[in-house]
C-alpha cells in the first residue's frame, strides 16, 4: 500500500516526464530531454555535452528500448554513427520539450522536495499564507 501523506509522496518528475513524452509523440513532434550532464549517474555520450548540458532526442524513431523508469531513463541510440547505451537518472533531467515548438516542461531542483507541513514556505513564520490568512489552495482556469 502506498503512503499518501504529502511528506512521503514519491517524486512527480518521472510521471510528468512520461506524460509529456506521450503528449509530444501523440502530436507527431520530437521529444527532447535536456540533461544535467554533470549529475552523478549520467551514462551518456559526454563528447556532445555543451556547457554541462546534454540534449537527447528520445523520439521512437531515434532510440530503441526506451524505458522511462521511476529512477532512471534508459535507451539505446546512435551517436556519431555508433550505437550507445544511455542511462540518465530522472533527477538529472532538467527539461522535456518538443524540438519543433519548444513546448514542454522545465524542472528545477526543488521540484522533488516535499511541501512543508504548512503547505507553503515558512521562512517568515507565516506558513506561506501571506496577507489573506489561512485558506485552501485555489485552482482556476486561465483562458
Amino acid at each position: 500500500m502506498t503512503n499518501t501523506i504529502a511528506g512521503n509522496m514519491t517524486s512527480s518528475r518521472p510521471y510528468l516526464i512520461r506524460a509529456l513524452y506521450d503528449w509530444i509523440v501523440d502530436n507527431g513532434l520530437t521529444p527532447y530531454l535536456l540533461v544535467d550532464a554533470e549529475n552523478s549517474g549520467v551514462n551518456a555520450p559526454l563528447e556532445f555535452v555543451d556547457g554541462g548540458r546534454l540534449v537527447l532526442n528520445v523520439s521512437p524513431r531515434a532510440v530503441r528500448s526506451l524505458d522511462l523508469g521511476m529512477e532512471e531513463i534508459a535507451f539505446s541510440g546512435r551517436f556519431g554513427g555508433q550505437a550507445r547505451d544511455v542511462s540518465v537518472p530522472v533527477r538529472a533531467v532538467m527539461a522535456i520539450y518538443a524540438r519543433e515548438n519548444g513546448q514542454g516542461m522545465l524542472f528545477n531542483d526543488s521540484d522533488d522536495d516535499p511541501p512543508s507541513p504548512s503547505g507553503g514556505p515558512d521562512e517568515n513564520g507565516d506558513g506561506g499564507e501571506g496577507p489573506r490568512g489561512n485558506r485552501r489552495p485555489n485552482l482556476r482556469v486561465v483562458k
